[in-house]
């Protein structure tokens, strides 16, 4: 079980990001007053437009940045008060994750199961499972500088789950992947739901959401602003499909703010 609770983050911007976002204010809310809960068998989306604070919410969750307030429980854990723990039962993928080129996927499936504390035979047998499900073997001895983006983000989601971890947290799982490879990650995907997993993924892609997510937040500027099933989105938005109930929200909120 995850426990978002009331959790706000505030940055404080320098000079050149005021220059940048053009703003006058030194302050910016970047998530204000999020909660949700996220259960075992189920995927959970965070839905919402570049900037809304999707990634911002994750990177609190995965304990790489501390939420100005609010709480957040992992499988039991504060995020904050047990950050090792947490680190333990989670597994964090983000665009940011950067692989050593010079290393090949079975030296650094190695090096991660290592930092986990993993044995050699755990990781052996972890990495032929992942290796197989994501067709990595035949490049297994090849530099990473040499596979493709698709491969590199395969590889990434192994590193990832090494560990085999309780909760899966991925930050824009298929941004920028093919259509094939996008589909193995989300097929994937629901196997760690029927695993009993806890799986919460952000997103912008609505038919994503609409066929991988059992419950789906909608975050615009920071704010959800309204959660459910997809059945009950549409019925609360009075909306034919998610990409109407989005914009209809969206319009709202926006105009409010104005």
């Amino acid at each position: 079980m995850v426990e978002v609770k009331n959790i706000k983050k505030v940055f404080k911007l320098n000079k050149k990001q005021m220059n940048i976002s053009k703003s006058k204010n030194p302050i910016k809310i970047a998530v204000d007053d999020v909660s949700f809960k996220a259960k075992e068998n189920e995927i959970f989306g965070l839905l919402g437009p570049n900037g809304a604070g999707k990634t911002t919410t994750l990177r609190c969750m995965a304990t790489l940045i501390k939420p100005t307030k609010g709480e957040i429980i992992i499988q039991g854990y504060d995020v904050i008060k047990k950050s090792q723990e947490v680190r333990k039962k989670i597994a964090f993928l983000t665009n940011e994750l950067k692989l050593d080129t010079h290393f090949t996927p079975l030296q650094t499936m190695d090096f991660f199961g290592s930092l986990y504390g993993l044995s050699k035979e755990e990781i052996r047998i972890r990495t032929e499972e992942l290796f197989e499900e994501f067709n990595i073997k035949e490049f297994q001895n090849l530099k990473i500088e040499k596979l493709s983006m698709g491969m590199k983000q395969k590889l990434s989601i192994a590193v990832s789950l090494v560990h085999d971890p309780e909760v899966v947290i991925f930050d824009e799982p298929t941004n920028g992947l093919d259509i094939i490879t996008a589909r193995v990650v989300t097929e994937y995907l629901k196997k760690l739901k029927k695993q009993g997993k806890v799986v919460i993924i952000s997103t912008h892609i609505m038919t994503e959401a609409e066929k991988l997510c059992d419950r789906i937040g909608i975050l615009i500027d920071g704010k959800i602003r309204t959660i459910g099933s997809l059945e009950e989105i549409l019925d609360y938005t009075k909306s034919e499909d998610l990409e109407d109930a989005f914009f209809k929200l969206y319009k709202q909120y926006k105009k409010e703010e104005l």
